[in-house]
């Protein structure tokens, strides 16, 4: 063989090499091993499904779980996917130690596209344990007092019970609802101006409520581009008007302006306290503080929006919700009425069974989170149908209990169906779910699970109670078009907890106190 014969005959056994290991990378040569699911990668070489997925998650997922199972692996853009519906095996996959499957490396992924911070394992337990601390028990009952107040005064500016008035208002639902239930969350977390900066109490109020309404329209612009954001798949000029967002949020909730302002909530000190001690800068813990606003309130106003909204196309459901809490004030001495101080309800001390049972309702319709694992070892499964199936190092776990749980008929009959007593018995107790004879501890996962579960859920409840608890005993409220359609969801925030509508709609308000 001449010198340009084994030149050439090297140089094809590295293209060779190249392309057989770039095949080999983009998953060309996968195979399903033995007790592995069932293996889904496509017609596109390395993409397979993303285009599919990326459109429309829910409806792809059903789509694989109808052709292949409760267990299936899918090729999505290089990764492979294991999707897992059986609702019996979420606990237990849950409860598997993070050196089996991990969350971490999602979760930090995320958090660092978003935020703009690599946090850790310490900070996610630092905040893990100052959650269960400070929006817990007493602590929460606090708080949520804080919220009540915080409510109304957002709630009835301009037109409160004081002064009788009674037109009708009208707003978009989903802008009303969200930017309330904003304001209040902002100043019952993150305090109120310092008395330095304000004059009259009226002033204070105006003040206050200026600020947070501006701020709730960058951040509700920065909500919009979230999805992409944390996954980068933000357009450059998405990019740029996302960063212009950060930078005006990293500026409002600084932390030298966060410490100029009064009644700041002991769960924001105490995250920002132990990110001191863990070592972060001034710069981290500003980002570190936009992530625990996004925390507190991305999902609440969008949650609150779909209750109220689904009361208002089931009256009965409305007249039902309405009678108990009227029921509720009279059995705790109070009534709205021109010139009466502020509702003031201890969540934990009364009964509303119908209305909690609403609140689940809407969450089981409406909240779709993704609980992503990372496989770091193979791992034997076994499924409620006594079927075990061995998940492969280097994929990635996918549970989505909107799909495998909430939406399936033998738990929930007419899954579609808003049922505002669904979870309630006739006697008013707790309503008991099973999937093939087997009862679930878990029946809906609205904040997902496991010990990466969302730790504010107790007190995002609390804002939703709260929220429809005085909509309902201070307003009347009517949809401007009431044979209008309800809003399809917007499939990017699919998978991010609770839905967003794709477009707003109107409805009118007014007081609904007596003389």
């Amino acid at each position: 063989m001449n010198f340009w014969e084994t030149v050439l005959s090297a140089f094809l056994a590295s293209l060779l090499a190249i392309i057989l290991g770039g095949l080999h990378t983009i998953g060309a040569f996968r195979r399903r091993r033995p007790k592995e699911p069932p293996l889904d990668k496509g017609f596109i070489p390395w993409l397979g499904y993303a285009i599919q997925f990326r459109k429309s998650p829910a409806e792809f997922l059903e789509r694989m779980r109808k052709k292949h199972g409760d267990i299936f692996t899918v090729l999505v853009g290089g990764n492979y996917i294991n999707f897992v519906a059986d609702p019996h095996t979420h606990e237990p996959l849950m409860k598997e130690p993070k050196e089996k499957l991990d969350f971490e490396q999602f979760s930090s992924t995320v958090v660092h596209n978003a935020f703009g911070f690599q946090p850790t394992q310490v900070h996610h337990q630092a905040v893990q344990t100052i959650s269960k601390r400070f929006l817990n028990g007493q602590h929460l009952n606090e708080l949520n007092q804080v919220m009540m107040e915080k409510l109304q005064i957002s709630m009835l500016k301009g037109h409160g019970p004081g002064n009788g008035e009674k037109t009708w208002h009208q707003a978009g639902l989903f802008h009303f609802s969200y930017k309330t239930i904003f304001q209040a969350g902002f100043l019952s977390l993150f305090g109120t101006k310092s008395d330095k900066e304000r004059g009259s109490k009226e002033n204070s109020v105006e003040t206050n409520l200026a600020q947070c309404a501006e701020t709730f329209e960058i951040f509700h612009k920065f909500d919009h581009y979230f999805p992409q954001l944390a996954v980068k798949l933000l357009d450059p000029a998405g990019k740029t008007e996302t960063q212009k967002l950060q930078s005006v949020l990293w500026d409002i909730l600084s932390v030298d302006k966060l410490y100029q302002r009064d009644d700041i909530n002991s769960w924001v000190v105490e995250n920002d306290r132990e990110m001191v001690n863990i070592g972060m800068t001034e710069k981290m813990r500003t980002q570190f503080l936009l992530l625990l606003l996004w925390a507190s309130q991305a999902n609440t106003g969008p949650a609150t929006f779909w209750i109220i909204l689904f009361l208002l196309k089931h009256p009965e459901a409305m007249k039902a919700v309405r009678e108990e809490l009227d029921r509720v004030l009279k059995e705790t001495g109070q009534e709205v009425k021109p010139g009466n101080p502020f509702l003031s309800l201890s969540l934990d001390k009364i009964k509303t069974p119908l209305l909690d049972s609403a609140i689940q309702e809407t969450l089981r319709l409406k909240g779709s989170v993704f609980i992503i694992r990372g496989v770091m070892e193979d791992i034997d499964i076994k499924m409620g149908d006594g079927k075990e199936y061995t998940l492969r190092k280097g994929d990635t776990l996918f549970l989505f209990p909107y799909i495998g749980l909430h939406m399936d008929p033998e738990i929930y009959p007419e899954p579609q169906t808003f049922k505002y007593d669904r979870f309630i018995n006739p006697d008013g107790t707790k309503k008991e779910f099973y999937k093939n004879g087997k009862l679930l501890k878990h029946y809906i996962m609205p904040f997902g699970g496991g010990s990466t579960m969302c730790p504010g859920r107790y007190f995002a409840v609390s804002e939703m109670k709260m929220f429809v608890i005085l909509m309902l005993v201070y307003f009347d409220m009517e949809l401007v078009n009431a044979e209008e359609d309800m809003p399809p969801t917007d499939e990017m925030r699919c998978g991010f907890g609770a839905a967003s509508p794709s477009r707003d709609i109107q409805f009118r308000y007014r007081l609904r106190c007596s003389d």
